[in-house]
């Protein structure tokens, strides 16, 4: 049973970026919000009931972006910057210019590979410290005093996240890899889509993921899971 107190945070996908959109990206931390994610954005700041503890966000353009209107409503509250950007398994193969349709090849390259220790060449980084990230959250969390972490995310590392907490792999081999991207061809996370975590006061590094608080817009949009950073 999840304790009713304790530390909770809310893992918010960002509102649709330009690379969402299909449009060229310079990197895969540039893509800024379109018009819709912009709008996104105001939905999720419209979403919280009461002030968040923390506002929390990726150092990614869409990211930062997204947590704008919520740190305009709560200006009070404290904002950081954590490693909870997007996986970034592409490397120099994410080239600048190109498109999400572009990349898609050589993503599903990466899969098909299978290695958790590969880092493509660039700033590539392996499935491994992807994990690696997923448990600094929950570390990070468990440090934090009761209240709500308002955390503006990705698609692909939040689902890293759940499925982590689900299997209780932290360190992951080949086929725990393979598992990992079957599980991300059913789970698709809408931007702007809010799920939230808590963990029990007895033990705060157990995090729990609370049903139905998966998505609250009224016409969530996602991307093909898996493939395009999210």
């Amino acid at each position: 049973m999840v304790d009713a107190v304790g530390p909770r945070a809310w893992l918010i996908r960002h509102g649709q970026s330009e690379s969402n959109a299909g449009l060229p990206t310079q990197g895969p931390g540039t893509a800024p919000l379109t018009a819709l994610g912009r709008a996104q954005a105001t939905q999720v700041a419209a979403a919280f009931t009461e002030p968040p503890t923390l506002i929390v966000s990726s150092t990614f353009e869409r990211a930062r972006q997204t947590a704008w209107p919520t740190r305009e409503r709560f200006p009070d509250v404290p904002y950081e910057e954590w490693p909870v950007h997007e996986f970034t398994f592409l490397g120099d193969k994410h080239r600048r210019g190109s498109t999400n349709e572009e990349r898609r090849p050589h993503a599903l390259a990466y899969w098909a590979r299978c290695d958790p220790a590969y880092a493509a060449d660039g700033d590539g980084e392996s499935f491994t410290q992807l994990i690696a990230r997923t448990y600094d959250l929950r570390e990070r969390m468990a440090r934090r005093e009761d209240g709500l972490i308002a955390v503006f995310t990705h698609g692909l590392f939040m689902r890293a996240l759940l499925w982590s907490l689900s299997t209780g792999i932290t360190d992951p081999d080949a086929a725990a890899m393979a598992a990992f991207f079957a599980f991300a061809q059913v789970w698709t996370i809408p931007n702007g889509a809010i799920v939230e975590l808590r963990a029990r006061r007895e033990d705060p590094r157990d995090v729990r993921v609370i049903g139905g608080s998966f998505t609250h817009l009224a016409t969530p949009s996602g991307t093909a899971p898996g493939t395009d950073p999210g």
